[in-house]
């Protein structure tokens, strides 16, 4: 302790932000990586639905927080003997606390691009080839089972058809979509 009280007051200050905030930042980092933390920034004080992807980023966070803080005391210590105007190295801090909130906004927004939407809509179906499971009933007089692939995975739909009956094991191709979970398809 004799150390710091041999420093200067601001370069003190630097120091005594730095070193609980790089604890708090490490251990944030790694709760991150364990998946044991659940702040994702779009935490709110009011009721609201956030928990769709394009919730806005909430500025005022304890992680910005750390960020900015972060930014601030280790600028403040790194260019303390080279910056001589302490006021100029107080607004460097400070501008480079904000360059680190804002670059955690980029790395969120470049990993919110990553998220991928598996939602299965009976319209990703329209002209896609698939395959008869039951037969399909020709004019419309009932309804059968088709098989078809949407995004990599194979889903089982309602069918109907125009034309004469379809069985079992006919390659069909959807062309049109009739309701939620029903499909018309033509033999192909």
């Amino acid at each position: 302790m004799d150390y710091f009280n041999t420093l200067e007051p601001l370069l003190r200050a630097f120091w005594f932000i730095a070193l609980p905030v790089s604890l708090i930042f490490a251990v944030q980092t790694v709760m991150t990586f364990l998946g044991l933390d659940s702040a994702d920034g779009i935490d709110a004080d009011f009721d609201g639905n956030l928990d769709h992807a394009d919730a806005p980023f909430q500025l005022f966070s304890f992680r910005n927080l750390i960020n900015f803080l972060l930014g601030l005391s280790w600028t403040g210590i790194s260019f303390y003997q080279l910056i001589g105007n302490k006021p100029l190295l107080i607004l460097l801090s400070i501008a480079v606390g904000i360059g680190f909130i804002l670059l955690f906004f980029a790395i969120i927004k470049q990993i919110q691009k990553l998220a991928e939407d598996n939602t299965f809509k009976t319209e990703h179906a329209l002209n896609k080839s698939g395959s008869v499971y039951l037969r399909i009933p020709g004019q419309r007089s009932g309804r059968g089972k088709v098989q078809v692939s949407v995004k990599g995975s194979f889903k089982e739909l309602d069918a109907i058809t125009d034309q004469d009956t379809i069985e079992s094991g006919a390659n069909i191709r959807i062309i049109k979509i009739e309701n939620q979970n029903l499909v018309l398809v033509e033999k192909i």
